[in-house]
């Protein structure tokens, strides 16, 4: 069978201020890979809650690919309440987000710059998460390459299998076919809902844009050149 893999390695060269914000906060909020279960608890250690309380025990938010990390950093100022374990493998990236981090002072945001699938297999125990964010992952636009997409069927299952009841997965996509595609494996998995529906069947099965994602620079160019953008949004059983 072949392997799930959450991402292509891409090569890039890290800026000045991505490199000193490795130095300097990478040891506080990059999150070594281990092939054993997280202590969010112990993770989260020292991350302030919105009353500026620590409570380490607040939900649990996993993004996979963040890219620049600016629609990341946004998330988790609107959602102070909440802490954010986010993956991504492109180390201009990790270092971008973390010089976010620096310059915002976000507390509660984590970092493990590891292969997604990965984390999920060995260090998320089932019914860990509270939400899943997949913001704009590679559409793979042709066809031959749609197999390489990273919202499928056996993804989503683990997925699925990690989020409490009542938690939720939220994907979107500005690549119409892959938000149709995204839209038919989520709700092929016996476990998820979608949450969308009841409430807003004219949209199809598509959500509205939740309050707490950005609009971005670069979705705000998309959709000045007329693109759209897709969210779907299911909530486990």
């Amino acid at each position: 069978m072949r392997t799930i893999k959450s991402f292509v390695k891409r090569a890039g060269r890290m800026g000045s201020g991505q490199e000193r914000a490795m130095a300097e906060l990478g040891p506080k909020f990059l999150l070594p890979y281990q092939p054993s279960a997280i202590n969010f608890e112990a993770v989260f250690a020292g991350a302030t809650g919105a009353e500026g309380t620590n409570d380490s025990k607040r939900p649990v938010v996993l993004e996979i690919g963040f890219g620049m990390g600016e629609a990341t950093a946004q998330i988790a100022l609107t959602l102070p309440g909440t802490n954010f374990l986010c993956c991504e493998v492109h180390e201009p990236g990790v270092g971008a987000l973390l010089k976010r981090i620096g310059e915002n002072n976000i507390p509660n945001i984590r970092i493990c710059n590891h292969d997604a699938v990965e984390v999920i297999d060995h260090m998320l125990p089932p019914a860990s998460l509270d939400g899943v964010h997949i913001f704009f992952p590679d559409p793979w636009h042709k066809t031959k390459h749609n197999k390489r997409r990273l919202i499928q069927s056996p993804l989503v299952a683990k997925l699925a299998a990690r989020l409490k009841p009542g938690g939720y997965l939220h994907a979107a996509t500005d690549w119409e076919p892959y938000a149709q595609q995204i839209l038919e494996v989520l709700s092929a998995e016996p476990k998820l809902k979608n949450r969308a529906l009841p409430e807003h069947p004219e949209l199809a099965g598509y959500s509205p844009k939740p309050h707490y994602r950005p609009l971005t620079k670069f979705e705000n160019r998309g959709i000045k050149l007329g693109h759209g953008v897709w969210d779907v949004v299911f909530e486990r059983r």
